[in-house]
């Protein structure tokens, strides 16, 4: 749905602003569009270059597709650099891809008890480990309430700093487990989900990129060119619908989709 709502043309250019997997990526090409991939993960950088040796297909990396390992907040920038300016399409899908939930090491699921990480960008300081174990109680409650709407946020936080005045909360297992000892989650979801989301969201600072990428796709963006972005929660629907509907109302884009 969201390749036809791009309307991809041959010969014109697109944006897929979350390359992971190169899924949206191989599909625009396919459909004889020129994209610029970026990524904030070298893995996904890394990934693609390699699926598409692989193919042996007529695709030329450096011609047909540009990849290049950033933010997507820096958009505009990045779109200049390498001549992507006045494009026809934008995508942006939005959370981690599959490819970094399974990736060994990098503690973004509680699937695996591994180390807590949950940087999509390794080379960035920060980590899901060092907030964990080192934010106050009432920072603690803050991010799991605002970025995971979690509601039994003062109670978790709590159990989180008396479990580690014990010992520093190191792996995702322990984590999780802290959760479920205050969360009896009666939801399809597991118990967890809402922190770890919150976590991650603060760690990568998901939100605050995403309102700057809109803003620089906007300004980048051709008439008559489309954005299209894939959300996976109310944070993220919340952003991305208040930033169409104010730019509707500027006369700068028109919503095209029902809701």
């Amino acid at each position: 749905e969201v390749i036809e709502g791009l309307n991809v043309k041959p010969g014109k250019k697109y944006i897929d602003a979350t390359l992971a997997g190169g899924g949206h990526t191989l599909e625009i090409l396919n459909r004889g569009g020129k994209v610029l991939g970026i990524d904030r993960d070298q893995d996904a950088i890394d990934y693609v270059t390699e699926k598409i040796k692989n193919q042996k297909s007529k695709i030329k990396v450096g011609e047909d597709l540009v990849l290049v390992k950033s933010n997507f907040k820096d958009l505009g920038e990045i779109a200049k650099n390498v001549g992507f300016t006045k494009v026809a399409g934008i995508i942006f899908d939005l959370g981690t891809s599959r490819h970094q939930l399974k990736s060994i090491g990098r503690g973004f699921s509680f699937q695996r008890d591994e180390l807590i990480d949950m940087r999509m960008d390794k080379s960035e300081e920060l980590t899901a480990r060092e907030v964990i174990n080192s934010l106050s109680e009432r920072q603690l409650y803050e991010i799991f309430t605002k970025f995971g709407e979690e509601k039994l946020a003062r109670t978790i936080a709590h159990a989180v700093l008396v479990a580690r005045t014990l010992k520093p909360i190191t792996t995702t297992g322990e984590l999780a487990q802290i959760v479920k000892t205050i969360k009896k989650s009666k939801e399809k979801t597991d118990a967890a989900t809402k922190v770890f989301q919150a976590l991650r969201m603060y760690v990568n600072r998901e939100l605050e990129n995403l309102r700057q990428g809109l803003a620089r796709g906007v300004e980048i963006l051709a008439p008559g060119g489309r954005i299209a972005v894939i959300s996976f929660h109310s944070l993220e629907d919340r952003v991305v619908k208040n930033f169409y509907r104010n730019r509707e109302n500027l006369g700068e884009l028109k919503v095209i989709t029902k809701k």
